[in-house]
């Protein structure tokens, strides 16, 4: 029997947490594939909680928060910690996902113990190191160490072969999706809080917690919100407030006292989402939330100056509200009182949704890890060859694995339940939605329209 290939799946935040469950609960499945998962704990009750929505156990736990932690010191105690445990694992490949400080770190650990690294949500940018901030740099080092990059959208994909990143480059789609295929069930909530929302009323989701905002750009939006409450009385905005005692103290100084704003503790994801799927409409400066509520038909104000998201806005899902209050104001307002405008955001999300579903996201993902690693190492596969495997629902991922098993070994006409696919030696032409690519540096171009949004 051959042996099994080990894959280390490395998080410690919520947002890693969330769009990363679904792969581990799938790599857990599949014989040919020994999953362990390594957790930080950068964020210690928020992971947690992810953990229990799950129902996924840590393997190994690094317990790294500690009160008023710093960048330096998250990253410095990832790597040390990190160390042993690689040591004892030996994984033949360590995921990776996004853009936090565990992803950089986590990503170096396993550089520096020579294993590879295969790195999820790859290939977001907004080329500007600030902002996100550590979180653009984060991306882009990671992109530097990594050997197979796992892009959402192919213009993510375009960014990495712009960099000329080495290894691999495959378009999966998004994660998050399938993880609201495990928490957006029935409408009752956990939160007491939430219990006593009347949702007989319009209401408003918010998040607000990125670095870069801290400070005057997160006065001037909670400014807005609260002038938008006190102008809009028929409306209920609920804001699960982070942890962080900078945006606590902010929102309890600008946001406390409204009769019709609920700061309440941060929720879990199950909650959260039902959260989205009910209010009328999102305002987040959060990353994930960006592709999260397009999916469920929200239209979503971004309140942050750019996002690594582009594709949301192109696909008219977002606005970008930026941080000034009137700007905020006018934006949110108009979705308000113009209920055609909002409409009409609705169903451009809807669509987007539909679209994006399409794709098996976590079967992508598994069948990129099985093709791309032999004997425990990472090979490159001739960039110049494109590969598609068309995928959809009512495939099983042992048929996709074979697929792209198949054509590993060179068979260029494997076959997957009802649907031809064809590997030509000079590329595949026309993937559609469902679609899992192999991109190298070298390869031509995606025929594919972007898959707008999520």
């Amino acid at each position: 029997m051959s042996k099994r290939i080990k894959v280390m799946s490395v998080f410690g935040t919520r947002p890693e947490a969330i769009k990363m469950a679904p792969l581990v609960l799938e790599l857990q499945k599949h014989p040919a594939l020994e999953s362990v998962v390594c957790i930080t704990a950068q964020h210690r009750e928020m992971l947690d909680s992810v953990m229990d929505c799950f129902g996924i156990r840590a393997d190994y736990d690094l317990n790294i928060m500690q009160q008023g932690q710093d960048l330096t010191a998250i990253t410095t105690r990832v790597l040390e910690r990190m160390r042993d445990v690689l040591s004892e694992v030996q994984p033949d490949i360590v995921l990776v996902h996004g853009d936090t400080t565990t992803t950089f770190a986590g990503a170096l650990a396993a550089f520096y113990a020579k294993i590879p690294v295969g790195h999820v949500e790859a290939g977001l940018r907004t080329y500007d190191r600030w902002s996100p901030f550590p979180e653009e740099m984060n991306r882009a080092l990671v992109g530097r160490i990594a050997t197979l990059h796992f892009a959402p959208t192919a213009n993510n994909a375009r960014n990495l072969e712009r960099e000329a990143v080495e290894g691999d480059i495959f378009v999966t789609g998004n994660t998050v999706i399938d993880a609201m295929n495990y928490t957006v069930r029935g409408e009752q909530f956990v939160s007491d809080e939430l219990q006593q929302v009347d949702f007989s009323h319009r209401v408003i989701a918010m998040t607000c917690h990125r670095r870069e905002n801290y400070g005057e750009p997160m006065r001037s939006i909670f400014t807005a919100v609260r002038r938008l409450a006190l102008d809009y009385p028929d409306v209920e905005i609920v804001y699960p407030v982070h942890l962080s005692p900078v945006v606590r103290d902010t929102a309890r100084e600008l946001l406390g006292g409204v009769p019709n704003i609920r700061l309440i503790a941060p929720l879990d994801a199950v909650d959260m989402h039902r959260l989205m799927a009910r209010s009328y409409m999102v305002m987040t400066d959060s990353g994930g939330i960006q592709e999260e509520a397009p999916a469920l038909g929200k239209p979503v104000l971004v309140l942050r100056r750019e996002t690594e998201r582009p594709e949301a806005v192109t696909a008219g899902t977002v606005k970008l509200a930026g941080t000034d209050t009137e700007n905020i104001y006018r934006l949110a307002a108009e979705l308000l009182d113009d209920w055609m405008h909002r409409a009409a955001y609705c169903k451009i999300a809807k669509v987007v949704a539909v679209e994006k579903k399409v794709r098996r996201r976590r079967d992508d993902i598994i069948a990129a890890v099985e093709l791309g690693i032999s004997n425990g190492r990472v090979e490159a596969i001739n960039n110049k060859i494109k590969v598609t495997v068309r995928m959809g629902y009512g495939f099983r991922n042992t048929d996709n694995l074979v697929a792209l098993l198949m054509l590993r070994c060179g068979d260029c006409q494997p076959q997957l339940p009802g649907r031809p696919v064809k590997a030509r030696k000079k590329g595949v032409k026309g993937a559609k939605s469902g679609s899992v690519e192999k991109v190298g540096v070298r390869a031509s171009r995606s025929n594919d329209a972007d898959l707008p949004g999520i």
